[in-house]
């Protein structure tokens, strides 16, 4: 069998339930559909952070953010740490990115960079000729700000699901319609992708991903290591090789995609990688894959971030450990800075309904006052509304999992605050620049 073409089509804020496969009613997603009607999707994908920097990273190095370098947004990997177009030159393929970018330096990314549009990426797939091409394309949408969804648009605000996480105003529901709305206009840019594939005559022999980054830009998603920021979609389709409308519970993160991929094209997974093949998974061979899965998080240098925040966690299918390491601190970001539109307004309704809502004033407080251990039970709380890490029976299994979550973060060379506070190291700024 030749070498497959590639293809990695990546959201930007996309919320892994706001997909129509995923079981949205809301949201307007028949191209993504289309992927996982005619192939694989994961129920247990995830990022091991929910900020856009390190999740590229990640995802196209095959390595966690803090071994890379590029674990605070909007920072650097570190020199010579290689990427999938150092590992797919080895292989033959011609490798492209189109689209956000996001990561960097370009050295240790050396792609051949495309605009966003249609045209340049069918022009790209024409010049590759015989070769294997790995293309990526990476969507500005659905992340905010997001501007208002035209007239006539099927996004009612008074009729749409919001996730319990969330407190529920009329400013929320605005927000969330016009964030659907651009998630619609994410699927219209990866059903041009599928066409141009077909077009060329490149289905057969390619394997298209659809995966979503990180949860959306609102409260307890993006910024945290909460199931809501972590984890994502991820729909595969390879046909001939991957089984059309299966669906595996096989638990995946980022780093495991590079090392999937390489042994897709028939190469050897590097040794020095993080993450693992999960190619059986993928042909219908295995439905297992990691038994855990973890996330960190670096709040010092984003938007109006708290000065130092760090987050950890671990997670298994049936329940997730969060250590807040300065949980003495308020936490901040962007969300909480009280601007007249986007986030600023939905977060000053927040606030307001929490002066007479015991439930909003319990989720105000949680979202910036936090325990230093949080808990939950995901068979029974899915959206980790209630923390369990005061109850006795809980004991032993917060400190087996705390035990293997501080050896991972050992072995990652993290060493929580300290950590933390180098994150403008790994940014190239200096504190007076913030």
């Amino acid at each position: 069998m030749s070498k497959p073409n590639i293809v990695i089509c990546l959201g930007d804020d996309h919320s892994w339930h706001d997909i129509g496969c995923y079981g949205s009613k809301d949201a307007k997603t028949p191209n993504i559909d289309r992927i996982a009607r005619k192939g694989m999707r994961f129920t247990h994908a995830f990022t091991a952070t929910a900020m856009c920097a390190p999740t590229r990273s990640q995802l196209y190095t095959g390595l966690y953010p803090v071994r890379n370098g590029a674990y605070p947004n909007h920072s650097f990997v570190y020199p010579n740490v290689k990427s999938i177009p150092h590992y797919f030159a080895d292989l033959g393929y011609r490798t492209a990115l189109a689209g956000k970018t996001h990561i960097g330096p370009r050295e240790s990314f050396p792609f051949e960079y495309l605009p966003g549009d249609v045209k340049s990426i069918e022009k790209w797939i024409n010049d590759v000729g015989q070769n294997p091409f790995f293309l990526i394309f990476a969507s500005n949408n659905p992340h905010a700000p997001h501007p208002k969804r035209p007239e006539g648009s099927p996004f009612d605000p008074e009729k749409i699901w919001l996730p319990p996480y969330l407190v529920d105003t009329p400013e929320t529901r605005e927000l969330y319609a016009d964030y659907l709305y651009h998630i619609t206009l994410l699927d219209h840019e990866i059903g041009s992708i599928l066409d141009v594939i077909e077009k060329r005559g490149h289905e057969d022999n390619t394997l298209f991903i659809y995966t979503s980054e990180q949860g959306s830009g609102f409260p307890f998603s993006k910024w945290t290591c909460y199931d809501a920021g972590l984890h994502v979609a991820f729909v595969a389709r390879w046909p001939g090789v991957i089984k059309s409308g299966s669906v595996t519970h096989a638990m995946i993160q980022y780093v495991d995609v590079v090392p999937t991929l390489i042994e897709a094209a028939g190469g050897i997974p590097p040794k020095e990688l993080d993450g693992r093949s999960f190619l059986k998974v993928l042909k219908g061979e295995k439905d297992e894959h990691n038994n855990v899965a973890y996330g960190v998080h670096t709040t010092r240098g984003i938007i109006n971030g708290t000065y130092c925040y760090p987050i950890r966690s671990i997670r298994t299918c049936t329940h997730k450990l969060i250590l807040n390491l300065n949980y003495k601190a308020t936490f901040t970001c962007i969300i909480t800075r009280e601007t007249p539109d986007g986030y600023g307004r939905m977060w000053a309704s927040w606030l307001k309904k929490a002066e007479r809502d015991p439930e909003a004033e319990k989720r105000v407080r949680m979202f910036q006052h936090r325990p230093p251990i949080e808990f939950y039970n995901l068979t029974s709380d899915q959206w980790e509304i209630n923390n369990t890490a005061s109850l006795p029976e809980n004991d032993e299994l917060i400190k087996s999992l705390r035990k293997r979550l501080e050896d991972w973060m050992k072995k990652q060379g993290d060493l929580g605050i300290e950590t933390e506070m180098r994150a403008f190291e790994r940014q190239g700024k200096r504190p007076n620049m913030l």
